[in-house]
């Protein structure tokens, strides 16, 4: 039987912190950001944890377990 794979598109937009948390981007900080307002735009730079109910089948995408 051959090894799973990882699936590239999920490794690329989740990371695993040093805890074991998946961090994932916020949505909505890439366009239209002229009608944004400051503060608005720099709450979209931070990441955020994935919530508790999507966490294992991002894990299973990520093979985490």
């Amino acid at each position: 039987m051959p090894k799973m794979k990882t699936h590239r598109g999920a490794a690329k937009r989740f990371e695993i912190s040093g805890g074991g948390k998946i961090r994932r981007r916020k949505a909505y900080g890439s366009h239209l950001l002229t009608k944004k307002s400051s503060r608005r735009k720099r709450g979209y730079r931070s990441k955020t944890e994935v919530s508790e109910q999507d966490t294992a089948s991002v894990k299973k995408l990520l093979r985490q377990g």
